[in-house]
């Protein structure tokens, strides 16, 4: 997979001197309904219908999905007026781009990211005002169970557990290239994967380093996920996976290095200090700490994708969360214990994520996505 297919910083344009200007605030004003588009063309099946037969007109497009006419109409006003689709004479295709992701095999990526967003992202960003009011993520009222947050409830969902799992899949893989590649710098023999999900960052570190063994923390909940994944890629003899709450008790030790991907955008920076400490308590000296997930400028203006990205973590996941600045997580780094960071960005996809070392996820959203590291190490006994 080439990284370039998914650099859609073409699409973020440098804002105005002086701010907005009209086309953008109409943007702003109008922009979920434009995402609703986007959401149906994939929900209905209009993006796969025309990369398999090519361009059709309103009347085969509409008899193949099943819609009315009026329905159709308004599909393809909102699809072709957004460039999804083009209309050339009387028939409908797709645009370039995506007729290249599909081609390219990069689509499903995409259309896991906007489901994620239409069944979950989106039905917690209806009480984004409220959160910021209350400082909490008031939006978890709308997903449903009796969990504490998100991930505990997504276990009592299993429709929206698929679509949550599907897209961190999706988004890892995008940014596996520039995790791997750090990771493997260190040649580590030990890896803590912390909140190691369905295992996907784990298997593809694994799989590139013989000699590495690693260890997933995981709640319960997850953790089932993760051991059937791991079984499917043969690695049971390599990773292993130790369930519990990250934030209830000590993690295992001896360690060389220690993870975080996509993990310390989730909680306060309080709680992402106190999840420093214990990595340095789990580390050898001279190990690792590697933080893979998104990172905004120091300047607290950019970019686009991380403010965009903040909803999310603003309204759902936990009590507390955002896309941090570099310079907060190197408070953190130093309160654990760590020594000097080394900060390591890259150009990846849209969207949408070292203890010793920290790297980041991309930034998710479609536009510019940074992978950003800081390097921390663990000295001393």
């Amino acid at each position: 997979m080439t990284h370039s297919r998914y650099d859609l910083s073409a699409s973020e344009t440098e804002p105005e001197p002086d701010g907005l200007d009209m086309p953008a605030l109409a943007r702003l004003v109008f922009g979920h309904a434009a995402f609703q588009y986007l959401h149906a063309a994939c929900e209905l099946g209009l993006i796969r219908l025309l990369s398999r037969h090519g361009a059709l007109g309103k009347d085969a497009i509409g008899t193949r999905l099943g819609l009315g006419e009026r329905a159709c109409d308004i599909l393809l006003l909102g699809c072709a007026s957004l460039g999804i689709v083009v209309r050339e004479g009387d028939r409908y295709r797709l645009a370039g781009l995506v007729a290249a992701l599909v081609e390219a095999g990069d689509w499903d990526g995409i259309e896991n990211t906007v489901a994620f967003e239409g069944h979950i992202a989106y039905e917690g960003q209806a009480d984004f005002t409220a959160s910021l009011r209350a400082n909490s993520n008031v939006g978890l009222r709308r997903i449903p169970g009796t969990g504490r947050n998100l991930y505990h409830r997504l276990s009592e969902n299993p429709r929206l557990e698929a679509v949550f799992f599907r897209y961190m899949r999706s988004w890892s893989e995008m940014a596996n290239h520039h995790l791997v590649s750090h990771v493997t710098e260190l040649a580590p023999t030990r890896l803590l994967d912390c909140g190691g999900g369905d295992a996907v960052n784990a298997i593809a570190l694994a799989t590139a380093s013989p000699d590495l063994t690693v260890t997933i923390l995981e709640i319960p909940q997850t953790a089932r996920i993760a051991e059937r994944r791991i079984v499917e890629a043969g690695l049971e003899e390599r990773i292993h996976v130790h369930a519990g709450d990250m934030h209830a008790a000590e993690f295992p030790g001896g360690f060389d290095v220690v993870l975080f991907a996509h993990q310390l955008v989730i909680w306060t920076m309080e709680e992402n200090t106190e999840l420093l400490r214990k990595a340095f308590r789990a580390l050898r000296p001279g190990g690792h700490v590697v933080i893979f997930n998104s990172m905004s400028a120091d300047r607290g203006d950019g970019p686009v994708v991380a403010a965009l990205d903040s909803v999310y973590f603003a309204v759902l996941p936990e009590e507390g969360g955002m896309i941090y600045r570099w310079q907060q997580y190197d408070t953190c780094l130093t309160a654990a214990g760590f020594g000097a960071a080394r900060r390591l960005s890259g150009v990846d996809t849209p969207r949408p994520d070292g203890r010793g070392q920290a790297l980041t996820r991309p930034d998710r959203s479609v536009a510019r996505a940074r992978i950003r590291s800081v390097v921390h190490t663990r000295t001393g006994g």
